[in-house]
């Protein structure tokens, strides 16, 4: 018992109240529209004009060991356009194994995969086919780097053509492994 409250309670408000280990900035940010406090590691994201998430402690290093889960929600009938700023790195490494952001098309850890990323290089802009984005952003503990910031807004519209024509672009600049999942280097 930890004053009147057993261990697993104790560690349940810790874990909602989002003080799990993940890092949060002190100073207040324009930035993690949708992301409150500012600097929070991972949450579901369903501002109705868009908006802006980062990595922990962006501008500064992100911290090691850190898996961040972030899910963009459009509106009914419109998909999502995720936009990386320029100011951008993350650990490289052969198929990003180490730190990475990996975009997947749907709101799921399952949903198909559009991208995994690390490097010195902002990902290309990404369009989803429908309402949800999941995003994961995971660090070892070894180096760490700047990390990134994205924005994101809604377009109504057709979205399914234009993932593919954003896969056939791709196919240039990544290399499309047998489990057809996309590094970009």
């Amino acid at each position: 018992m930890v004053h009147g409250h057993s261990f697993h309670h104790v560690v349940a408000s810790l874990l909602i109240l989002g003080l799990s280990g993940a890092t949060r900035k002190d100073t207040a940010a324009k930035n993690n529209s949708g992301v409150k406090p500012a600097g929070q590691c991972g949450t579901w994201v369903k501002e109705p004009e868009g908006g802006i998430f980062t990595s922990p402690n962006y501008p500064n290093k992100y911290p090691p060991t850190t898996e961040c889960v972030y899910i963009l929600e459009a509106p009914p009938r419109q998909c999502i356009d995720l936009h990386f700023e320029e100011n951008y790195s993350i650990e490289s490494s052969w198929e990003c194994k180490f730190d990475n952001i990996e975009v997947r098309d749907g709101p799921f850890g399952f949903s198909p995969i559009l991208g995994r990323y690390c490097g010195q290089h902002s990902p290309p802009d990404i369009r989803s086919s429908g309402r949800y984005l999941w995003i994961k952003f995971v660090t070892d503990g070894e180096l760490e780097a700047v990390g990134f910031s994205a924005s994101y807004n809604f377009t109504a519209g057709s979205c399914s053509l234009c993932v593919l024509q954003q896969i056939r672009v791709k196919r240039d600049v990544a290399l499309i492994t047998p489990e057809d999942t996309l590094y970009i280097s």
